[in-house]
């Protein structure tokens, strides 16, 4: 006796049977009565060279039918160039602080992929080339052989003197230059230019970055250690503007001018150990020390060294910075790794600083789906332009003078303490312009604004 299962079985097969019946019967031609095989076969046969014959025929016919297949896109080009002027610059006191050959270059080349990451999609290519020279002179004149070629965007590691060089060799040309590694004002002020972006801040962006955290923390009484340099003395001056600015007292200013002899020997470390609380001895009550040594001759011998145990800042201690390879926040820490596994090593300012410079391209020519130079200038020139770059909030250039706005960090050798602007410090625009030199202020011309 079968189940009721194998009943239930039984009768969908002959179901599934019956239906399959159907459809084959009605798959059969229906022939016309009086009309034999050969007659379907004969009219058949028409159709059947008329398809293959159809699919025979060269793309030129098809082509005259009109039937031809859309031509695939053209890729559009995009020429970026890296200028790096190959300076003699004094060793850092610690072994660490030693820069790698491709310092920057790592950041351009993480920049131009990413680039091409979105720029595949819309037929774009991002293209990096590099030129070099120790002479200022010669890679101008490179420069200028590669913005002919095609190169209209140029990123720039050189001295201010050799940017301002380059601005004025391209001024006829429809070209921009990203300033990635000088923090002189006076690029941004009284000799600016109108084909120059900034990407590094300035000075005085640096010291009110600072100045904005130390009077959160009501260090009010500074003492001031300077260097040697004219850069030195370029920082020392944007402090002492930054102390006016948010009601600092510069309580004292030493010059350093000692010379420490041979550092890394055997006694070095002891000699420096004398020299620096003799140094900062008596000095009226302060708060903290506020260290300005670009050079880096001395600044990182002041920590735990001074006659007065109190906190340093400034170049050494707790000193500002636009990237630090221990950032974890707003997406860092994937974008550290991306850094790493291409370049084999951290990320560093400079790259940070090129990064910055390449993505503007990049985000200007997907935005505006275009390559041609002028279009793109003017887009990163406008309000509408914005930069995504792992900061927690968009980047934008001033109108009025080239220069990029964006949060600066205060960190230490090992981690990030804080970020500015500091809570507090209002702005009618945006707080990012509570650092550095606002609209009313500027002495720079070019930009007519």
């Amino acid at each position: 006796m079968r189940s009721a299962r194998a009943i239930s079985w039984s009768a969908g097969h002959v179901l599934i049977r019956a239906c399959a019946l159907a459809l084959a019967v009605s798959t059969i031609p229906v022939v016309p009565l009086g009309m034999t095989g050969t007659a379907i076969a004969q009219d058949a046969a028409p159709a059947a060279r008329a398809l293959d014959q159809s699919a025979a025929q060269p793309p030129a016919a098809a082509e005259a039918r009109g039937t031809a297949p859309a031509a695939a896109p053209e890729i559009t080009k995009i020429k970026i160039l890296m200028a790096r002027e190959l300076r003699d610059l004094p060793p850092p006191l610690s072994l660490l602080d030693i820069p790698p050959p491709d310092d920057g270059l790592g950041g351009a080349k993480l920049a131009t992929a990413d680039n091409n990451t979105t720029g595949k999609f819309i037929k774009q290519e991002f293209i990096l080339d590099v030129v070099e020279n120790e002479k200022p002179d010669a890679l101008v004149a490179d420069v200028a052989k590669m913005v002919d070629a095609g190169s209209a965007f140029v990123v720039v590691d050189a001295a201010p003197k050799t940017v301002l060089a380059l601005a004025d060799a391209l001024k006829d040309k429809s070209a921009i230059i990203f300033n990635a590694g000088s923090p002189d004002d006076r690029l941004r002020e009284e000799d600016c230019r109108v084909n120059v972006k900034h990407t590094i801040p300035t000075r005085s962006m640096f010291a009110d970055a600072l100045g904005q955290f130390m009077a959160w923390k009501r260090w009010n009484r500074w003492f001031m250690i300077v260097g040697p340099t004219p850069e030195d003395k370029m920082l020392a001056e944007a402090y002492r503007r930054t102390a006016k600015r948010f009601g600092a007292k510069i309580i004292e200013e030493r010059t350093y001018t000692y010379e420490p002899g041979s550092r890394r020997s055997d006694g070095g470390f002891e000699q420096i150990q004398q020299q620096m609380p003799s140094f900062t001895q008596n000095v009226k009550e302060y708060d903290v020390v506020v260290v300005a040594d670009e050079g880096g001759l001395f600044g990182e011998y002041v920590p735990y060294r001074t006659w007065d145990a109190k906190p340093v800042v400034g170049t050494a201690g707790l000193y500002t910075a636009t990237w630090h390879p221990a950032i974890e926040l707003w997406g860092g820490t994937q974008f550290q790794n991306r850094f790493k596994r291409m370049n084999n090593r951290n990320f560093r300012e400079l790259d940070y600083n090129v990064w910055m410079a390449v993505r503007s391209v990049g985000e200007a020519a997907t935005r505006q789906k275009s390559g041609n130079a002028a279009k793109l200038i003017e887009y990163m020139s406008s309000p509408e332009f914005e930069l995504a770059a792992f900061k927690g909030q968009k980047l934008t250039y001033r109108s009025w003078n080239g220069q990029l706005r964006q949060p600066i960090l205060l960190v230490t050798g090992k981690m990030h303490v804080t970020v500015s602007p500091q809570p507090g410090f209002l702005h009618h625009l945006t707080e990012l312009d509570t650092l550095g030199v606002d609209k009313p202020e500027t002495k720079c011309k070019a930009f007519g604004k």
